[in-house]
């Protein structure tokens, strides 16, 4: 039996979750959202708790009890407590601003990149050089934060670019420090 598939996922207070059919839908002080149970798995609500279990015991669905657990404790965290990705962007010039529903982003190329935000998710620029996405959909979260983060990832040399706040990024050494000094 899965490790993770069979800890229950306590329900806070003030979320109600029910059960439609093979469709989840928790609500929140957040907001609401729903998954659907894949095949083979079916969750079981008592005493303030949501089990996970499997039907059957054939190798997809014992791939699926673990994920489908963590997805449940996700539904149900997001509408609680909601997730939040923090960017950072390091470079001379480099800068973030926010037009209506997008993400304009001046980060060294001759356009401005425009990234659309869905719906759903809220991005907040407190300055130019600060990115903060968050919704109740972790998996959406970490995509856009991705997205945004793909117009100019960290390079390695300078360290310019779009990091995650608590990104480190391995730094290389230059040419000179390559070749042992400097030429005489």
């Amino acid at each position: 039996m899965s490790r993770i598939g069979k800890q229950p996922v306590a329900i806070p207070q003030g979320v109600q979750v029910a059960l439609e059919g093979r469709t989840l839908k928790c609500k929140g002080p957040k907001g609401t959202n729903a998954l659907t149970l894949c095949d083979g798995i079916r969750v079981r609500i008592d005493n303030g708790q949501l089990h996970v279990e499997r039907e059957r015991d054939d190798k997809h669905t014992r791939a699926m009890h673990g994920t489908t657990r963590a997805l449940v404790r996700n539904l149900v965290e997001g509408v609680s407590k909601g997730y939040s990705k923090s960017l950072e962007i390091v470079g001379v010039g480099y800068r973030a601003a926010l037009k209506g529903r997008t993400v304009v982003l001046n980060v060294g190329f001759a356009n401005a990149i425009e990234i659309p935000i869905p719906e759903g998710i809220t991005v907040t620029v407190p300055d130019q050089t600060h990115i903060t996405v968050s919704g109740i959909d972790k998996a959406l979260v970490g995509q856009v934060a991705a997205n945004i983060r793909a117009a100019r990832k960290p390079e390695p040399y300078k360290g310019k670019g779009i990091r995650y706040a608590n990104e480190v990024v391995r730094r290389k050494a230059g040419k000179a420090a390559a070749t042992g000094g400097a030429k005489k």
